[in-house]
Order: C-alpha cells, then sequence, then structure tokens
C-alpha cells in the first residue's frame, strides 16, 4: 500500500479544477479517466496532459505533458524543483510538471497549450494534409 501524499485533498481538488479550466478552454478538449486519472484529449490527437495525484506512491501532484521536441529537457534543466521527466511517457518526449510545488501558474498554462498544440490538429490542417 502506497504512503499517503505529503499534500493535503483540498490542494487536489483546487489543482484539478486549476488545470481542467486551462484544458477545456482549448479547441476541442475532452476529459475522461484514463488509468485511473483525470486526463484531457483531443479527437484523432489522442491524450495531451494526465492528472496524476501520488501516481504509484511517488509523493507527487503532477501533470504529465505532451511536449514539442526540446522542451522536456530544457523545462527539466531549467527548473527541477517544478519539472521531471516520467515514468512511461518520459521517453516520447512528455514533461512532469509538479503542482504541489511553486509553479507560477502563467509558465503551468504554457505547458499545457504548448501539449495541446503537439496534439492537436485543427481540421482544416487534416484537410490539407490529406490532400497532399
Amino acid at each position: 500500500m502506497a504512503a499517503p501524499p505529503p499534500y493535503s485533498r483540498a490542494l487536489v481538488t483546487k489543482q484539478l479544477a486549476r488545470v481542467r479550466k486551462l484544458c477545456t478552454a482549448l479547441p476541442e478538449v475532452f476529459e475522461k479517466i484514463s488509468h485511473g486519472s483525470p486526463c484531457f484529449f483531443v479527437p484523432r490527437g489522442g491524450q495531451f496532459v494526465a492528472f496524476l495525484d501520488n501516481h504509484h506512491g511517488d509523493g507527487r501532484l503532477a501533470l504529465w505533458c505532451a511536449a514539442p521536441a526540446g522542451a522536456q529537457a530544457m523545462l527539466v534543466d531549467a527548473n527541477p524543483e517544478v519539472y521531471f521527466v516520467p515514468p512511461y511517457v518520459g521517453h516520447r518526449g512528455w514533461v512532469g510538471v509538479r503542482l504541489d510545488r511553486d509553479a507560477p501558474w502563467p509558465q503551468v498554462a504554457n505547458v499545457i497549450e504548448a501539449a495541446h498544440q503537439a496534439r492537436h490538429q485543427p481540421p482544416r490542417a487534416r484537410r490539407l494534409r490529406e490532400r497532399t
């Protein structure tokens, strides 16, 4: 059995509400539970953000976000207290964002937007790609 996380349930509720608001404000986003956690998806692009609460007892309240090439290393090197390489998806360039630390929310919003852009395929772009 995993140890209880070092943060409160109130923090989980607050941070999930903030993440949900940021994600659902983006085009074509829908939320569903995946592997027991709230996750955010776009049609045809798949998952772009996962909200993890003490995943396998790791003691983190965090996001795992799809990221453009090079972003993971840049963020982790710049601020390893907030950013990390998440298990399972880190080898694909995804970046972890600690929500139980003092991550500046404008930066969190930027990471979420970049994750969305990495996965979202607007209808016009799909049509152009299908024609070529």
